[in-house]
């Protein structure tokens, strides 16, 4: 039997993700997805190439495309990255309360 309070782990009615911790972490996460996925692509278009060897005019055009927004979104990703560790770092020692340095 559960605590009074507290929901059963079958109860959806109260679940809801986590805010994040600063406004990067959502950009972040997608630019990661989206680095997979084009990185999934453009190995199974290359698979593709390799294995089938499509003679479809516009086939030569398509199957590199996956691998440029590769690139573009690691570039993305990197960026992104280093911002949201960037928000994440301490106030330097000038900008510090004067509480913090009593409480060490």
């Amino acid at each position: 039997m559960s605590e009074p309070g507290r929901a059963l782990p079958s109860c959806r009615s109260r679940t809801r993700r986590p805010t994040a911790p600063n406004r990067f972490a959502g950009a972040v996460r997608w630019a990661g997805r989206l680095l997979c996925w084009s990185l999934a692509a453009g190995m199974t278009t290359a698979a593709t190439d390799l294995l089938l060897a499509p003679s479809a005019g516009w086939w030569p055009v398509l199957w590199p495309l996956p691998w440029y927004l590769a690139c573009v979104s690691l570039l993305a990703w990197a960026v992104l990255r280093a911002r949201e560790k960037a928000a994440h770092r301490p106030p330097d020692e000038e900008d510090l309360p004067g509480a913090w340095d009593t409480a060490a």
